[in-house]
């Protein structure tokens, strides 16, 4: 009993010897390393309000800049032959609820039906899925459109080498272009009329990537908000690199590119789970040009399970992180691009937005703020810590005017995802070993409408919540409590404010009670 009383009594002990000359030191370091991170955030923000407020007042659109006049349909001589060959292609795997929307888009898009080929590459593992693809296909084959289902041995490359091995037909020498949906996009007919002009008419650009508009935003808060963060995504990001350097990332859908581009820059390539952003980087170090068009939207679904959304964040912040670290020293030795291109993209477009980005928000404010909370010693600037962080979120609320009443809460959530996207950026980083890892993100389409009145379906959903648990969460949740009690009895900052209520996202989060559908009676 006195060895143990003797070891108790000893803690606070050490841990006043070790506090002064080791953890005051280390915290110090982490917060200036963290604020210095910040204002590299608030510097890339803050520029990108500027560029984007100068478009907006000098009207840049892409029309204004580019020629795009409309392809003629009226001439007889010509014909339909005025019309480049157009290849669509839409990967899917298992997309049991969705892949009639977006097929039946594709094949009601305005465009003559002799100059237009669709490509459905199923990589779908089950069986009846696959055979109700297959019939989809041939009914729509049926009414005179040129499409074909096309199956692999095995997933080898996913979705990049479903796309390259659709590129390996010979009737695909005759198109020109190619345009890529993923399962749950959905097209207006229009959509290749707004396009392909820009291709035509300008033969130095090799994508036209169009805006992403989401048929169930409204589905949940969790919905909403990845709406408010990918609409400034398309809004302000994509739109200023657009509009600066000619340069963005590949979205991965709902684009259309020059087929010699593609293949002058090798094609699509499985080294990383962004094969979208790989092509996109390689070709414009090749000197080809982007174009954004905003006002050209096509339907597509937001993940509403936290699962689905957790994998895609996953992929979304690994790849980009494990792709930079692939191909840093290829895009300083380029020769064909200005120094100024290369800084965007190795600054701006990789180390800013892609890396530093998640790294701050979890480390800043979900660790190292609550962690001064036991050292007072170390103090973090007010604009650090309240000022930079207000001003980014004011900025990022301009994508979504309609939302600005839930940017406390995107804050919040927001906050809890990026816990996830900084262990991915990490993996991706150091190549650990789910860089590769690839998870399709679950389309529930029109089953989001269906609801079960069964009473077994109902208690089958309250016996899943064991499994919907997140203990990480739950552990961060616990952490920031814990600091939030010893601010609100010792401290002065009231930081417990913040504390609390982002400890009660974690732990909302950490329970599974996110974006879950639950069956009503």
């Amino acid at each position: 009993m006195e060895v143990n009383g003797g070891g108790a009594a000893g803690l606070p002990e050490a841990w006043s010897q070790v506090r002064a000359p080791v953890i005051v030191p280390l915290l110090r370091l982490a917060v200036a390393v963290c604020l210095t991170m910040s204002v590299l955030l608030f510097l890339e923000r803050m520029y990108m309000a500027v560029v984007i407020s100068g478009v907006k007042i000098l009207r840049r659109r892409p029309d204004r800049r580019y020629r795009c006049d409309p392809i003629p349909d009226d001439d007889p001589e010509l014909g339909t032959s005025a019309f480049p060959v157009v290849l669509i292609q839409i990967p899917m795997f298992n997309e049991r609820e969705v892949y009639q929307l977006s097929i039946g888009a594709v094949c009601g898009l305005s465009w003559p039906s002799d100059r237009l080929v669709v490509q459905v590459l199923d990589d779908s593992t089950d069986p009846v899925i696959k055979e109700m693809v297959r019939i989809e296909c041939e009914r729509w084959a049926h009414k005179g459109v040129n499409i074909t289902y096309q199956i692999r041995e095995n997933r080898k490359g996913y979705k990049a080498g479903a796309l390259k091995e659709g590129m390996k037909h010979g009737y695909v020498r005759e198109c020109e272009y190619v345009a890529i949906f993923d399962a749950d996009f959905q097209p207006d007919p229009d959509f290749l009329r707004r396009t392909i002009p820009f291709l035509v008419h300008n033969s130095d650009i090799a994508l036209v990537q169009a805006r992403w508009r989401f048929v169930n935003a409204d589905e949940c808060l969790m919905t909403r908000m990845q709406e408010m963060s990918l609409d400034y995504h398309f809004t302000v990001e994509q739109e200023v690199s657009s509009s600066v350097c000619a340069f963005f990332g590949f979205n991965g859908t709902a684009g259309v590119w020059r087929v010699s581009a593609v293949n002058e820059a090798g094609g699509w390539k499985d080294r990383t789970t962004v094969e979208d952003m790989d092509l996109a980087i390689r070709a414009s170090l090749k000197g080809w040009k982007f174009v954004y068009l905003g006002d050209v939207q096509v339907k597509s679904e937001l993940p509403s399970t936290f699962k689905a959304f957790r994998f895609q964040q996953h992929r979304w912040s690994c790849g980009p992180a494990n792709l930079f670290r692939k191909m840093l020293m290829e895009i300083v030795r380029n020769k064909k691009v200005t120094i100024w291109k290369k800084i965007h993209v190795i600054y701006n477009f990789f180390l800013i937005r892609k890396i530093i980005a998640h790294i701050v928000t979890f480390t800043f404010y979900c660790l190292i703020i609550p962690a001064t909370i036991f050292v007072p010693e170390v103090r973090i600037p007010k604009w650090g810590c309240v000022y930079i962080p207000t001003i980014i979120t004011l900025l990022n609320s301009v994508g979504t005017p309609r939302s600005f009443h839930l940017l406390f809460f995107w804050i919040l959530f927001e906050n809890v995802m990026s816990l996830h996207r900084t262990k991915a950026t990490l993996i991706g980083l150091l190549e650990a070993g789910r860089a590769n890892e690839w998870v399709v993100t679950e389309k529930l389409g029109n089953a989001l409408k269906m609801k079960s009145s069964s009473k077994s379906s109902a208690k089958k959903s309250f016996m899943r919540v064991w499994d919907r648990l997140n203990v990480t969460e739950l552990g961060v949740a616990a952490f920031l409590f814990s600091c939030g009690w010893y601010d609100l009895a010792f401290g002065k900052d009231h930081f417990f404010i913040y504390l609390f209520f982002q400890g009660a996202a974690f732990f909302i989060v950490g329970i599974g009670y996110v974006g879950t559908i639950v069956p009503q009676s």
